[in-house]
């Protein structure tokens, strides 16, 4: 059934004080950004819900499968206009209640007067609107704690409006509260779930990828680029960096003993994400480490790799388990995208047995011997930059013919 407006509950946001009405704007733009291409909307933002007034009710399904990734939102309800014709609000009552019967047969009205001057008070609202339903509606049962469907119906000045339906909204903070941060995406499971774990709790992402060719092929740079478009999903749109790197392998795999490789690989990675990210305004780095699960990503070699930058490393994965987030990896549509067998840089270079436990002085002592300063500008430099959304298989090549 087409809504003439989208009831939008908060959730979190609704716990803020001072600064709530900054967070309440920014998921207002959120929101606007995400329904862009479609009829004007008008917002009514209040303390603790916002309103969205659609002007065209076709819409509706649209709308509500754009709202759904959209964080900060906790959940949403369509909501039909009625006229303050008690018959009409009859009417409009069973052609929404028959609209989500499929949720179940309990049943339960629940009216609100915002407008104390309407003829009916609550309880007589209940009775005459619940009555008229369970007689134009087969198989209702009324249940006042646990209904399948609570129609709600408010009475406001101007109108009266109805909603039966209450869908579960993405939760989190909007994105652009939390600032910004670069992810260091590789193209498996575990950093785009890092990078939607911190984009729920408000933070804006960039993207930077390293690649290798020709040890790395264009396959892997499009399945990166497919991966941070799914991401795009949650947000509007992000930036992809990506760094050309086989310069930086090759010397560090000359240069480096073979077990220290790895340790060096990612300081190296670390110093040029930290370069880009200053460029782009980021205010920290975000990382798909989980502790322990591969050689690199042992608190020892966090030490040694984290000793190149001051900045703010940021791993929300750090205590999940490689279920909860190949979970997570399916809930949000990366993982398909995540487990084509296209190798990035570090796994094409992983060495036989990688240090678990690297020693700083060390790793240290076997860099002094280059110049790594100056390759690192020039990956910086030559670095390609590239803004997805979630259209991207559709306006570029699709990805299916690289196979």
């Amino acid at each position: 059934m087409n809504a003439e407006r989208i009831l939008i509950r908060y959730g979190e946001i609704s716990t803020k004080g001072k600064n709530r009405n900054r967070f309440i704007s920014q998921l207002e733009k959120n929101i606007k950004n995400t329904l862009s291409d479609l009829k004007p909307v008008r917002f009514d933002s209040g303390r603790d819900r916002m309103h969205i007034e659609l002007l065209d009710a076709s819409e509706t399904e649209v709308v509500i499968s754009r709202l759904k990734p959209v964080f900060g939102i906790q959940s949403f309800s369509p909501v039909v206009k009625a006229t303050k014709d008690l018959d009409d609000v009859k009417q409009k009552a069973v052609e929404l209640v028959n609209s989500v019967r499929d949720k179940g047969d309990l049943f339960k009205v629940k009216a609100r007067r915002a407008d104390k001057k309407y003829p009916l008070d609550t309880n007589e609202l209940n009775l005459e609107i619940g009555s008229h339903v369970l007689r134009n509606v087969d198989g209702l049962t009324v249940e006042m704690k646990k209904p399948d469907i609570e129609l709600v119906v408010e009475v406001r000045e101007e109108a009266v409006y109805l909603s039966a339906e209450t869908i579960q909204g993405a939760g989190g903070m909007p994105i652009g509260t939390g600032n910004k941060a670069s992810l260091m995406l590789s193209g498996g499971l575990d950093s785009p779930v890092a990078g939607y774990q911190m984009m729920k709790r408000g933070v804006e992402i960039e993207a930077i990828h390293f690649f290798s060719p020709p040890f790395t092929s264009d396959k892997a740079k499009e399945k990166v680029k497919e991966l941070t478009a799914i991401l795009s999903g949650f947000s509007g749109s992000i930036k992809l960096h990506i760094v050309p790197f086989t310069k930086i392998q090759q010397t560090i795999h000359q240069q480096v003993p073979e077990n220290y490789t790895m340790t060096s690989t990612r300081r190296m990675m670390l110093r040029i994400a930290d370069e880009i990210r200053k460029k782009t305004g980021s205010r920290a780095i975000i990382t798909g480490e989980s502790l322990g699960q591969v050689a690199s990503q042992t608190l020892e070699s966090m030490e040694a790799i984290n000793a190149v930058s001051s900045t703010p490393i940021l791993r929300p994965l750090i205590a999940a388990d490689k279920t909860e987030i190949i979970d997570i990896a399916k809930e949000i549509g990366t993982y398909e995208t995540s487990i084509l067998p296209y190798e990035d840089c570090c796994t094409i270079f992983t060495p036989a047995a990688p240090k678990t436990k690297p020693k700083l002085e060390k790793v240290e002592f076997y860099e002094s011997f280059v110049d790594f300063e100056v390759l690192i500008k020039e990956a910086v430099e030559q670095t390609e930059s590239e803004k997805l959304t979630v259209g991207y298989r559709a306006q570029e090549q699709k990805f299916e013919e690289l196979f």
